[in-house]
């Protein structure tokens, strides 16, 4: 009962817009450690989980760049929602058909039959399939330009990406996991959720290095960002996919993109753990649900 009722207190002093205090100077005192334990169950989730951004992206584009015969050995290849194989399958193309490509964009890399390679074929029902399978001749295939929709905003604040919830705040079955875990694509942008200054620029494993897919085995939260903003709130970005696109000290604005969706660190898939946290350092203490905050600046994660 007495935890409802801080969380009731809290969640009226957000929208009072009373949750304050001073930034930082300088260099924030050491954050607590940083336990994200991953399950089979996530596993699962996140390799099901539906990341829609092709679909959303608006009309399908109609020049054809170049046509290809898909070669897999036999088996059907799957074509993806995204440019990586945790995204959602939109559907199958037989062994030996021809497909009609639109442009190329950089993804997950895979060993195919055809060849090994990083990138990923746009047909031209929008969707992906991996060029690793693609038999094609030499013909030219432009990039495909960034054509996803922005997260939501609402005033001075954003959704970081747009992608599903898998994993919730603090949960039964994950009473440590002091965030969400939102089911983007790999290489997928990370946007500041609103204006504010970096403050934790870090790479955090247990083991090995952060520049390579992480595990479940492993603890901590791979490359990631702490964003100090107004108000005294700090946002937290894990998992990145390689070096964060920003700097210790830089002022960020709204929706700058501060790295890349990827699964560096204690993870099962590529996704974005996204934490909130109302005072800095961010600690476990004032870890607050990314849900509910962002609920009460009319932005919704679901």
């Amino acid at each position: 009962m007495k935890r409802r009722h801080q969380r009731t207190a809290a969640l009226a002093l957000l929208a009072a817009g009373t949750l304050g205090g001073t930034a930082l100077a300088g260099t924030p005192a050491a954050a607590s450690p940083l336990r994200f334990p991953a399950d089979a169950a996530e596993a699962v989730t996140l390799k099901a989980a539906a990341v829609t951004t092709s679909k959303a992206a608006g009309a399908a584009p109609t020049k054809i760049a170049a046509t290809g015969k898909v070669v897999t050995g036999g088996t059907a290849l799957n074509t993806r929602s995204a440019p990586s194989a945790g995204s959602l399958r939109t559907g199958t193309i037989a062994d030996g058909a021809t497909v009609s490509i639109v442009c190329k964009t950089a993804g997950q890399f895979i060993s195919g039959t055809v060849k090994n390679t990083g990138f990923w074929d746009r047909l031209s029902d929008n969707s992906f399939i991996s060029d690793a399978y693609v038999q094609r001749g030499d013909a030219e295939i432009p990039k495909c330009t960034s054509t996803a929709p922005l997260p939501a905003a609402s005033g001075a604040w954003m959704l970081p990406v747009t992608a599903g919830l898998v994993s919730d705040f603090r949960t039964e079955q994950r009473p440590a996991h002091d965030g969400v875990d939102l089911a983007a694509a790999r290489n997928t942008p990370i946007r500041a959720a609103s204006s504010g200054t970096v403050i934790r620029v870090v790479c955090n494993v247990s083991q090995g290095s952060c520049d390579v897919d992480g595990s479940p085995a492993l603890k901590g939260c791979g490359w990631y960002v702490e964003v100090l903003h107004a108000g005294n709130i700090v946002t937290r970005y894990c998992h990145m996919v390689r070096r964060p696109s920003v700097t210790l000290g830089q002022t960020v604005a709204r929706g700058t993109i501060l790295g890349y969706v990827g699964t560096s660190g204690s993870s099962s898939g590529p996704h974005l753990h996204f934490e909130v946290h109302l005072g800095a350092p961010a600690t476990r203490e004032n870890a607050f649900s990314p849900i509910a905050f962002m609920q009460v600046r009319g932005l919704t994660i679901r």
